[in-house]
């Protein structure tokens, strides 16, 4: 018997490859950073406006655990405006960040013993999440080609085993910018339905239909039932840039109003409660609605200029993302993702991620995010392409 305490799982936690390379330059102003999941636009105004006007008005005391009502009911009316469906507010929940949200998941879904199907590549935290809850992972990868990624459901209906008690499915998709389609997604809540299975539906990226600035992807909310098992978890930060202010919500079963609240008040108490006010603007606000359609048209023209320099190089495979803000290349010839993301970095000042962090089957990928200006990207294409081609003129850290 160990004389440890620390549980195993917690001990055995290591840093993802996103933040193996990133830890090691954060506050470097030469690296043009392209690791993290956001852009470099500042939330918008009229959203930094409504925070400051609820602290000035003293909104700084404890609110709902679930999120101030206000909030909880501008999220029903934005669901019914996107989808036309009407969410009881008791399945509305607004605990804190999005990252909250798979973890208040886990937390209901996971437990020794019990297994979690992650449909990859995937977003390395969620592992994380079922590791910490004492539940094993199971993977199923999204095939890879020849035009786009696509899901077969067949093989994730043979990785279902006897503990397995929940599926996650994120799309559109970090990393590969995958969208599932409705019929897709109706026969993965068929699948669950069969198996007596809880489902994860990380939505998060909602609004980032690339081919579609102003268009919704499509979400399995209006193809379940108010009581069923499924987890529908969305947010803030992406499609209004609040990456830093730690707003998302969840659209959970209806009979967990009351466990989820608690829930909520043991991980953090709730969401900072003028934070919320600022994330209430960003739905009610009409400026809202444009900053969304600006932003994703932004990020559009950056995938279209990925695909020009990326997607033609000889060395480089790349599917053309569809949603969110990602390129996932496989660089040919690569096995060492992580030793190729640290040079890029240090001969480059260009931080990417390493693909193994992403599930299996990722190791001679690597994965950008788009959304940052224009310019920017240019100049960091230009030095990981000079990486690329094993050229000596990419810059290296002044001394």
């Amino acid at each position: 018997m160990s004389s440890d305490p620390i549980r195993d799982e917690i001990r055995a936690l290591e840093l993802s490859g996103i933040m193996k390379i990133a830890a090691t330059a954060l506050e470097d102003p030469e690296v043009i950073p392209l690791w993290f999941g956001e852009s470099d636009l500042v939330t918008p105004e009229f959203v930094r406006r409504a925070a400051v006007r609820a602290l000035e008005a003293g909104r700084t005391f404890y609110a709902h655990p679930r999120g101030i009502v206000p909030l909880r009911e501008a999220i029903r009316r934005y669901l019914e405006r996107l989808y036309g469906i009407a969410v009881h507010p008791d399945r509305i929940h607004v605990p804190g960040s999005t990252m909250l949200t798979v973890t208040v998941a886990g937390q209901c879904l996971l437990a020794p013993g019990r297994e979690i199907l992650l449909i990859g590549p995937y977003w390395p935290n969620i592992r994380n999440v079922a590791r910490v809850c004492g539940a094993a992972v199971r993977e199923v990868r999204l095939e890879e080609g020849p035009d786009r990624w696509w899901l077969d459901l067949d093989r994730v209906a043979a990785a279902i085993g006897p503990r397995t008690r929940a599926v996650y499915v994120n799309s559109p998709s970090n990393p590969t910018g995958w969208i599932a389609s409705r019929e897709e997604l109706a026969a993965l809540v068929a699948l669950c339905r069969r198996h007596g299975l809880g489902l994860i539906s990380d939505e998060v990226y909602h609004r980032h239909v690339l081919d579609d600035p102003g268009g919704v992807a499509p979400s399995v909310l209006p193809l379940v039932e108010e009581d069923e098992p499924v987890f529908v978890l969305n947010g803030f930060s992406k499609a209004w840039a609040m990456t830093g202010w730690r707003i998302g919500w969840m659209v959970a079963p209806r009979r967990l109003v009351e466990p989820l609240a608690v829930l909520a008040e043991c991980d953090n108490t709730g969401a900072t409660v003028f934070a919320q006010w600022g994330a209430l603007a960003a739905l009610e606000e009409p400026e809202g609605e444009a900053f969304v359609r600006d932003f994703v048209a932004r990020c559009a023209r950056n995938r279209d200029r990925v695909m020009a320099v990326l997607g033609a190089h000889p060395r480089v495979r790349l599917l053309r993302p569809e949603g969110a803000f990602y390129a996932f290349p496989r660089i040919e010839g690569l096995d060492d993702g992580l030793a190729f993301c640290r040079r890029v970095l240090a001969e480059a000042r260009v931080g990417i991620a390493a693909g193994y962090g992403f599930g299996e089957g990722n190791a001679a990928h690597v994965r950008l995010c788009f959304a940052i200006a224009p310019e920017r990207l240019e100049t960091a294409l230009a030095r990981l392409l000079a990486v690329l081609e094993g050229e000596g003129s990419a810059p290296r850290r002044r001394r």
